[in-house]
């Protein structure tokens, strides 16, 4: 693709995610071609708000237009997967609200369409595209920290006991590890040197029977250690520790960082690391993403598939499935 063209984006959804999508576009000088909902005057008020050009009253035609390149899904879960399929199928790349699909076979299956049309497919991960994770990565790479040995993960939130939002409501994916375990996982990846082929666990259960709270302890063929908590009815910090044999990495907000300290070992010397800003974690993965397309970047859709892949074993040792599951 040439890099003279400008990308022509649609969204489909009007949520949160949708909104601050629409306005990285607008700190990027750019604004969305199209939007589509569900319910079209949730989706007409959103293009008046922004200024977008085109409104679809079936938001289906999305995914057939001409003159749209690539889809940004910010739908629930588990819708992902039939609008992957149709996007995928008729071309178009997508960029898809973590998390990407309900488990690893559907990703795997939506990889495949990809591959097949030659398109990009990319979970939207701020933790992958964040200017303070690339910082992070070429300081543990130089090797002046040694071997990471052990990164602990903590997030939880603390959510009302209400079954029938989307935390905890089963016939809307919901749970723990989908919504939040996702980030500890996928930062996580981001240091190790392969995927955990080893892992225990223990979950509480909501009253739906989807994942409350959990418990993660793995380990890879490298002797690499990770601890995650989580919990959607019981409040943490969002704080990463990546400990390596000559000092720790010690991040908190990390979903969307731009600050880290680092401490030293031996000396206990603390240094603040600083790059990019928390406020425009959606322009760097629009930005990563049409990098991606036009073959300058790369979205890291094996770390995506290898967090899946950890997901959806731990989902199955905990019985924790959905209606879209069952067969």
């Amino acid at each position: 693709m040439s890099e003279k063209k400008q990308l022509r984006w649609a969204v489909l959804g009007t949520g949160v995610i949708a909104n601050q999508m629409a306005q990285a576009l607008r700190a990027m000088g750019r604004t969305l071609d199209a939007v589509g909902n569900r319910t079209y005057e949730k989706a007409e008020a959103f293009a008046e708000k922004y200024g977008v050009k085109k409104v679809y009253r079936d938001y289906h035609e999305m995914f057939t237009d001409p003159d749209i390149d690539v889809i940004y899904l910010t739908t629930p879960h588990n819708t992902h997967m039939a609008y992957l399929e149709q996007a995928l199928s008729h071309g178009k790349h997508v960029l898809c609200e973590k998390s990407i699909t309900l488990n690893s076979g559907e990703l795997a299956r939506a990889a495949k369409l990809a591959e097949e049309h030659h398109v990009v497919l990319a979970e939207a991960m701020t933790i992958y595209h964040m200017p303070l994770y690339r910082a992070l990565r070429e300081r543990v790479a130089s090797g002046e920290l040694g071997r990471v040995n052990l990164i602990q993960l903590n997030f939880g939130s603390f959510k009302d006991y209400d079954m029938k939002n989307r935390f905890f409501n089963r016939s809307l994916a919901g749970g723990a590890m989908l919504d939040i375990g996702v980030y500890a996982l996928s930062l996580a990846r981001l240091f190790l040197a392969s995927n955990p082929d080893q892992v225990k666990s223990f979950v509480q259960k909501a009253p739906t029977g989807v994942d409350e709270s959990a418990a993660i302890a793995m380990t890879n063929r490298e002797g690499q250690l990770v601890t995650a908590a989580l919990s959607l009815h019981s409040k943490q910090p969002k704080r990463a520790v990546i400990s390596c044999e000559k000092g720790y990495i010690e991040i908190m907000e990390y979903p969307r960082a731009d600050e880290a300290v680092i401490v030293d070992a031996a000396t206990g010397e603390r240094e603040t690391v600083k790059a990019g800003r928390a406020a425009n974690a959606l322009v760097y993965e629009l930005e990563d993403m049409e990098a991606a397309i036009r073959g300058e970047g790369d979205m890291l859709l094996p770390y995506t598939m290898d967090v899946m892949e950890l997901m959806t074993a731990l989902r199955n040792e905990w019985g924790v499935v959905y209606p879209e599951e069952e067969v």
